[in-house]
């Protein structure tokens, strides 16, 4: 580091400092880009030597001055670390290119100057991780007092720059037709995006006269971060109204950057504030921090759809909490509803099991047969929905979302106690569904198949197929519960895709485009196609996603096939009706040892597809609301100590109050 210090000092003046200073941040590297220690020695290590060298200390003052005054520094901090006005989906496609073949970096624009100084892949983890009180020593070393007023002024004009470069973005962006679309109000004349513009023209008018003549006073910024401030209340009320109005990735997308560019505004008006001490304020640090990662992580397409998602997503899971209030019983009468739902859906899926097994003796081909067994399970699940029964496996997708608004609630830290209680309701209620689905599910396929039989003079299925029936739900001799899992995916999907229906049929405003159709109006009459229009508002989503998941499951098992990969479902409730079927087929003298494993098997198939549907729901529901899922962890010891203090919770709810 000693060497690297006295090799700027005797740098020519037409020497370019870039390659000696990306020599010295390689020296302050890290070996572990997460060793805070070791990142904060180097760094007091570099102060040190300043410290006691003048001539050290001199050059690379100097040379950090001669990078700035050589180079065009506004792109730097209006674009490194901000979204820019592409599209959501364009952003992402440009940063897959850049991946494949990089851009070309200038030697006039400080922004690719300042990759190849941190160039290190993670040099944002040492350098946001090292404590302010450590950069604020090494800025003192470098004893800024020593140099002449004149030698920031190219800097200051350059951020002053900046400022009219980001109020006007910002203005742009917070008059997107989308933005007025959702919040009319946003750009009435006392909007504040408006005002931001001239007052900026204004502010930098007035830095710029008083640089160039030091008896005039310029303007402060108190007005401007006013109008910042307006700006950010507008904002929250925009992301209120989207959650009540339904959100769009293209939405979210200009909300994150109008942010964004507000955040990076307030910075560099905090660096040009001649009253603050950049290096007290802490502005300067975070800002080097946040350009670093930056650039360390410019060619991430996961930031981006991570960032961009987040509010769709959470409106998404926010409708899918909204349907799990309806799958909770939270008393006896809603517990005995939720059987007679289940029950119903059990009937549904005894046919719906027959013209699958019917569908499978026609040896469609492969595309043809995928999608008859596809439109079998959508219909069937679609009718399910339109008749308000429940198939148990679609519950977890809905009720995780609901405990993770509760969870969201009380900031991460909720009443474990009540949280433990909910967890019981939604156990029971789980419970109570599933042996609906499969108690009723397995007489009335078995009473198929036995009329089938009687009425035909032979089973459903030959002796071959039940055979391979029951070897399929075995959970060691077949792969039944990786099918099981995935079968558990699929569920987890169908309860996204219900909540982007939902959130969808709100933000395009369908069920009122619906409602003001001409020919369906005068095909229906306009009473009934309100109702139809009320319909859509509230089950298009449960249609959509009972719909896809219908596809999912019959199209799985072709796709497997044709890609020759393990590849296929099970689901508790199909599995159990096949077990009918099979038995009839071998005129009920099915092998006990065969039989006890496929009873095992649809045990611990309605387990996986459970389990892997709850779990995936809650850690996108958490992930959703800024949670962790150790923000959940908490919950376990309490639904433990309730299991043992009150079991019968977890079965069945407490008798309804007298007047209930």
């Amino acid at each position: 580091m000693d060497q690297l210090l006295n090799k700027l000092a005797t740098r020519q003046p037409d020497e370019s400092p870039v390659a000696a200073l990306a020599a010295l941040a390689a020296q302050l590297r890290p070996d572990d880009a997460g060793d805070l220690v070791q990142a904060t020695s180097n760094l007091r290590a570099l102060t040190y030597l300043l410290t006691r060298h003048s001539e050290q200390r001199a050059a690379l003052r100097n040379a950090l001055l001669d990078l700035l005054a050589q180079s065009r520094q506004v792109q730097l901090y209006t674009d490194t670390g901000l979204l820019s006005n592409e599209t959501f989906f364009q952003a992402i496609k440009r940063r897959i290119g850049e991946r494949l073949l990089p851009p070309a970096r200038s030697n006039a624009h400080l922004a690719d100057q300042f990759g190849v100084i941190f160039c290190g892949k993670e040099d944002y983890r040492w350098v946001g991780a090292v404590e302010p009180a450590v950069w604020q020593e090494l800025w003192q070393a470098l004893a800024w007092h020593e140099e002449t007023l004149a030698a920031a002024n190219p800097t200051r004009l350059q951020l002053l720059e900046a400022v009219q470069v980001l109020t006007a973005r910002i203005t742009a962006i917070g008059l997107e037709p989308e933005l007025v679309r959702v919040y009319p109000d946003i750009e009435r004349f006392e909007s504040p995006f408006l005002h931001l513009s001239a007052e900026a023209l204004h502010f930098v008018e007035s830095a710029r006269a008083a640089m160039s003549e030091p008896t005039l006073q310029a303007e402060d910024d108190k007005q401007m971060l006013v109008l910042l401030d307006q700006c950010e209340q507008l904002i929250g009320r925009l992301r209120k109204v989207a959650l009540e109005c339904g959100v769009s990735v293209s939405l979210t997308y200009h909300l994150q950057r109008l942010t964004q560019h507000i955040e990076r505004l307030r910075t560099v008006l905090r660096l040009l504030d001649q009253d603050i001490s950049p290096a007290q304020d802490g502005a300067l640090f975070h800002l080097l921090a946040e350009l670093v990662r930056a650039e360390n992580r410019k060619f991430s397409v996961r930031d981006v759809f991570t960032s961009n998602t987040e509010l769709l997503a959470r409106q998404v899971t926010e409708h899918a909490g909204r349907h799990g209030e309806h799958y909770i019983a939270e008393n006896r009468s809603e517990w005995k509803d939720m059987a007679r739902a289940a029950m119903g859906a059990g009937l549904i899926v005894g046919f719906m099991a027959l013209f699958k097994l019917l569908l499978a003796k026609l040896h469609l081909p492969l595309i043809w047969e995928a999608l008859a067994f596809g439109l079998n399970y959508s219909l069937g699940f679609m009718l399910i929905h339109v008749l308000h029964f429940t198939v148990a496996t679609k519950q977890p997708a809905m009720t995780a979302a609901r405990i993770a608004a509760v969870i969201h609630q009380a900031n991460g830290k909720p009443q474990l106690n009540e949280l433990a209680e909910l967890v019981a309701k939604v156990l029971r209620t789980q419970l109570v569904a599933i042996l609906g689905n499969v108690l009723v599910a397995i007489p009335v396929a078995w009473l198929i198949a036995a009329s089938w039989k009687a009425i035909t003079g032979s089973p459903v299925i030959d002796i071959e197929k039940a055979s391979h029936l029951l070897h399929d739900q075995h959970p060691f001799d077949s792969l039944a519960l990786l099918y099981a899992a995935i079968a558990g995916v699929y569920l987890f999907l169908a309860g996204l895709i219900a909540g982007y229906y939902d959130n969808k049929a709100i933000y395009r405003q369908i069920p009122q485009r619906l409602a003001a159709l001409p020919w369906l109006n005068r095909l229906l009459g306009e009473r009934r196609t309100r109702r139809l229009a009320h319909y859509v508002e509230h089950n298009l989503g449960g249609l959509a996603g009972n719909f896809y998941f219908g596809l999912f499951l019959g199209i799985t098992g072709t796709v497997g096939f044709l890609l020759g990969l393990p590849l296929d479902i099970r689901h508790i409730t199909f599995s159990s009706a096949y077990l009918s079927y099979a038995a009839v087929s071998y005129d009920y003298l099915v092998p006990l040892n065969m039989a006890l494993w496929a009873i095992a098997g649809v045990v611990l198939i309605g387990m996986t597809n459970l389990l892997v549907s709850f779990t995936l729901a809650l850690w996108v529901a958490l992930r959703a609301r800024k949670l962790k899922g150790t923000d959940a962890l908490p919950l376990l010891p309490a639904v433990l100590k309730l299991a043992v203090c009150r079991p019968m919770d977890f079965l069945i709810p407490p008798a309804d109050k007298a007047g209930h």
